[in-house]
């Protein structure tokens, strides 16, 4: 095997591991049908089987509603060119297309399996995968050598209905592309008048600077280098795909070419760019040196002789890293959702665009969790997005599916783009259904003012932007203004160009009424008035929730800086609860939407707190669009075993039986009762019509331990808790909450202040 590289975080020995434990490999197959009774059994084989069979035998196009073609991708490879390893035979590439099958559906939820061909015969190799190639809906050709790949992937074109696409070629291209647009957006050069070098005339760097030209570079700006130098018109024993790129150039070696290149474009192997060509290259040189694992030169190399150097490698430890897995998926994510017959130009064209421009965006905290807390933002070190980010999946793919459509290869054209995207974010983030319908409510009820109390917060200032970006109100910033646009500055924001409020309460003109109107609220409470001065006039909080109170705000958010419980005891001396305050989860697991209570508030809740609880949390299910079927959680089912948590419980249904509530409810049960309504056949008796979608814990202990622990385990998305019950909306999030977070908390602050229906 090849020697790791100085920066490889792992041993041969734990790559292994990693391959052959619990499981050897590292795909599985999963049913997406039932199969626990005869009658699935049946309609699944046979025999219900053969009413989908006769309908595909007479028309071949249904194939995509019956069966799973339309977002089934096969990874196909002969082995003969694996990673940069060379030719190893097809069944040594398996491990390599089976993480290229995980990649797949990771990041777009496309399935996917492999297919390792024994053979290095071009014809025989185009001969196999054209008589299986209507298995699926596309197929991502890797790791096989060139020039035949270019063959290959052509002749498949032409005698499949289907896209073919070889990921070494085109996924390179893409995401190249995409960050060359970048860099001459950042340098403002024009990509017409950049000179281009390739180094290295193999299948990607063919793709990667055809690709460049359909998105604006100029032909005779161009000079292909291979390793027996400029490929120039004229030159003996070159191959078509090198000819089609060949120019009239007196050019002859990579040293000669780079002098006064804007760009070279490292496709080769190590070493094979030096510190005195890049030296030689134009001012603010772009230099994207992708040859793996080690680059043409690194990136210390090129900034010790030139600072002004944007540089892309193919390693994730450098900055810019072109990582095929940015394109690919979302490329077939959107070729299938419009079935397309085949990928082509306009469609690779339009993805590097929409990920140079999605780079240009505000970069969300997620991505930096899973980069080490390493903030991002567009410039020199950032041209190119992440492969973490969260946006991919419902940015990209419309872009590609658009192309499809214009250029006429789709068979089945998407109507509602809107609703297409709504459609991707819910495919990898189970809460964005729910949050989509809260966002949409809250845009289209009056405008909100929403103060941000912890407004110097790097986070909080992101948050706020983010918040006004998504036109989801109008956000208020409490804090010092130089220190919040200084912190702004800092993180790329500019806060003249966006329309946020600053409001610092020591200098505020409504110091001093927000001080009088407090202080007549409290002074009976053992608070002086300097007292209640300084609590205005220092602590955020407080200033916050008079803003609402007074009516100079709607809601507020708040805990980037101090615990929950500190900063629930100083809203509460500002705001009083409506009927009854309480702390509820949204847990999203397996397609359902649960909520949980009392997960902040009430320790050990008594029957009339239980009974409380459940119709707040009922009529903030119901303001969610939501119909609630409550279920009261216990060790104890129905009596047994007897103890007074569950006598508690019980008492707590007389009393909803009493006030006579209009809603579902059900109670004492254990989890499973809760949420199977098969497994209730020895309760006949029992109220629900359905699975519960609201469960009231028996106390906070059992609340939130059982929704962390579910988070923790990685079986479900958790948001909040979420505060309900105050006079004016306030949601406390967690200490030191991402971005995402924190606008979440915000757009659920103005949807309980309102926005979401009927108080």
């Amino acid at each position: 095997m090849p020697d790791l590289t100085d920066k490889q975080t792992f041993s041969d020995e734990d790559a292994l591991d990693f391959h052959r434990e619990p499981t050897p490999g590292k795909i599985s197959m999963a049913p997406t049908k039932p199969m626990a009774t005869q009658r699935d059994l049946s309609l699944a084989y046979s025999p219900g089987v053969a009413v989908p069979v006769l309908a595909i035998a007479k028309d071949a196009d249904k194939a995509y509603d019956y069966t799973s073609k339309g977002n089934l991708v096969a990874v196909i490879s002969n082995g003969t060119a694996i990673l940069g390893l060379g030719n190893l035979g097809h069944m040594a590439s398996k491990p390599v297309m089976e993480g290229k099958s995980v990649l797949f559906k990771r990041f777009a939820d496309v399935d996917s399996f492999d297919v390792e061909v024994k053979t290095t015969d071009p014809e025989e190799f185009v001969t196999v995968v054209k008589n299986i190639g209507d298995t699926w809906g596309g197929i991502n050709l890797e790791d096989i050598k060139s020039p035949e790949c270019f063959q290959i992937e052509a002749d498949l074109q032409d005698l499949l209905d289907i896209p073919v696409f070889h990921d070494d070629q085109h996924g390179t291209a893409i995401i190249s592309t995409a960050g060359l647009i970048n860099a001459c957006h950042i340098l403002g050069k024009k990509l017409e008048d950049v000179k281009v070098v390739l180094a290295g005339a193999g299948a990607a760097g063919l793709s990667s600077i055809g690709l460049m030209k359909a998105a604006g570079v100029r032909q005779e700006n161009t000079v292909i280098v291979d390793r027996d130098g400029v490929v120039y018109k004229g030159r003996d024993h070159v191959d078509q795909w090198k000819a089609a790129h060949a120019t009239d150039t007196h050019l002859r070696t990579l040293e000669e070419a780079m002098v006064g290149a804007d760009v070279v474009i490292g496709l080769a192997a190590k070493g094979a760019i030096t510190k005195e060509m890049v030296a030689s290259m134009a001012p603010n040189p772009i230099i994207f040196a992708m040859a793996n694992p080690d680059p043409e030169i690194t990136p210390e190399d090129v900034l010790s002789v030139r600072s002004d150097a944007i540089i892309a490698t193919g390693r994730s430890d450098y900055a810019n890293q072109v990582n095929n897995v940015l394109a690919f998926p979302y490329l077939f994510r959107g070729a299938l959702d419009v079935r397309a017959r085949r990928v082509n130009h306009e469609m690779k064209v339009a993805c590097a665009q929409a990920l140079a421009a999605l780079a240009r965006e505000d970069v969300p905290d997620e991505v930096a969790a899973a980069y080490r807390g390493r903030k991002l933002k567009f410039g020199r070190d950032y041209i190119i997005p992440t492969p973490f980010d969260p946006r991919l999946i419902w940015f990209i793919p419309p872009f590609v599916a658009q192309a499809a459509m214009d250029s006429g290869v789709a068979r089945k054209p998407i109507e509602d783009m809107d609703a297409y995207r709504a459609a991707l974010r819910r495919r990898l983030d189970p809460s964005a259904a729910l949050m989509q319908t809260i966002s949409g409510a809250v845009r289209a009820a009056p405008n909100k003012r929403v103060v941000f109390a912890e407004g110097e917060e790097t986070a909080v200032i992101r948050a706020a932007w983010g918040f006004k970006q998504a036109e989801l109100g109008t956000p208020i910033l409490i804090g010092r203004e130089e220190l919040i646009r200084k912190n702004a500055a800092e993180v790329g924001l500019n806060f003249d160009d966006m329309g946020i409020d600053i409001v610092n309460a020591r200098v505020s003109d409504r110091n001093e009424e927000y001080t009088d109107w407090l202080y007549a609220k409290l002074q009976r409470r053992g608070y002086l008035r300097r007292d209640v001065q300084r609590m205005i006039n220092q602590d955020r909080n407080y200033f916050a929730a008079a803003m609402c109170a007074r009516g100079q705000a709607d809601c507020m958010v708040t805990g980037v800086t101090r615990n929950f419980n500190m900063v629930l005891k100083e809203v509460r001396r500002v705001l009083d609860v409506k009927d009854r305050m309480i702390g509820m989860s949204i847990l999203l697991a397996k397609g359902r939407t649960l909520f949980v209570a009392d997960t902040s508030i009430h320790e050990l809740p008594n029957a009339e707190e239980l009974a409380e609880i459940a119709i707040q949390a009922a009529d903030t299910v119901r303001k969610l669009g939501k119909t609630p079927r409550v279920a009261f959680l216990s060790y104890s089912t129905f009596g047994n075993p007897p103890g007074d948590r569950g006598e508690k419980v019980r008492e707590a249904i007389r009393i909803l039986d009493q006030r006579g509530v209009d809603f579902e409810y059900e109670g004492e049960m254990p989890p499973e009762l809760a949420l199977d309504p098969e497994a209730r056949a020895a309760y006949p008796f029992m109220r629900l019509t359905g699975h519960a979608n609201v469960l009231v814990m028996p106390a906070i202990h059992s609340a939130a331990i059982s929704t962390r622990l579910v988070q923790s385990l990685g079986g479900a998305t958790v948001i909040g808790p979420l505060l309900v019950g105050l006079e004016k909306s306030v949601q406390i999030v967690s200490l030191s909450a991402s971005v995402s977070e924190i606008i979440t908390a915000a757009t659920f602050a103005a949807y309980e202040d309102g926005a979401g229906g009927e108080d």
